[in-house]
């Protein structure tokens, strides 16, 4: 299973959010560059990027510490935020993101999403982020009504290369992920799904191995890597794809708590 650190940029800076509340963002660093190095060091197979002033804004806005991130690793880098024409997707693309995540056109564009599937093949995933099961959009500002199997469905139908489910009552509470909504996910579409909130701890991480064969082959961390509650290291170690055995004893990590 991939262990996915995350890295949310708002106002060109390292943070977290409570339950996608903009009000209450955490500042975890200043040099998200360093960060990103720090989690590739760690043992990170991928970086999953997300542009929270992008969310806000409908297109992407940090795009020069994205460009930079990416420069500056050797593993993939996913970004999210923003996303919602083609221009935006492309741009990012070009920069050597491999991922493109889409969410708000997903609901509001469908048929032009898979539009984009076809173009930027195997490049786009959906990150779908629901409330009480149904999908939120817009920087998760907005509830639609759609239920987000149904999306996931529609979506798998039209080419998108892996689902992300983010469960936004656990997002940042480190309250364990939604195990019964990755289940359900998981099992009514035939791609990847890459489970991501409320992740505190290794035991969170053990408990979605379960969830493997069913078809969940990824999870994303915040919160708990920067308190320190899970060790990346650690985590690539015990549920991780094995880079772990090429990370030297002392990463020179620095906790963010």
């Amino acid at each position: 299973m991939d262990v996915i650190p995350a890295i949310d940029l708002l106002d060109g800076r390292c943070v977290r959010l409570y339950q996608g509340d903009y009000e209450q963002s955490q500042v975890f660093s200043d040099n998200p560059v360093e960060v990103a190095r720090q989690w590739e060091a760690a043992g990170a197979s991928k970086l999953h990027l997300v542009d929270l002033d992008g969310a806000k804004q409908g297109h992407p806005v940090n795009l020069k510490a994205i460009e930079a991130i990416v420069e500056a690793l050797s593993i993939p880098v996913e970004v999210g935020g923003g996303l919602r024409n083609r221009e935006s997707i492309a741009q990012l693309l070009a920069l050597g993101v491999q991922h493109g995540i889409l969410g708000t056109i997903a609901v509001e564009k469908p048929e032009e999403v898979k539009e984009l599937c076809q173009e930027f093949r195997d490049r786009i995933i959906i990150g779908i982020d629901a409330r009480n099961g149904k999908v939120a959009t817009r920087g998760w500002l907005e509830t639609s009504t759609i239920e987000a199997t149904d999306l996931a469905q529609q979506m798998a139908q039209a080419g998108a290369s892996a689902i992300i489910y983010t469960d936004i009552h656990r997002d940042g509470t480190m309250q364990g992920p939604n195990m019964d909504a990755l289940r359900e996910m998981a099992k009514s579409i035939d791609i990847p799904v890459i489970a991501s909130g409320g992740v505190s701890s290794l035991t969170d991480l053990l408990s979605l191995l379960s969830l493997q064969p069913l078809g969940v082959t990824g999870v994303i961390i915040g919160r708990a890597l920067y308190t320190g509650d899970i060790s990346l290291a650690e985590a690539v170690k015990a549920i991780g794809q094995g880079r772990i055995q090429d990370i030297p004893p002392d990463t020179g990590f620095s906790s963010f708590a």
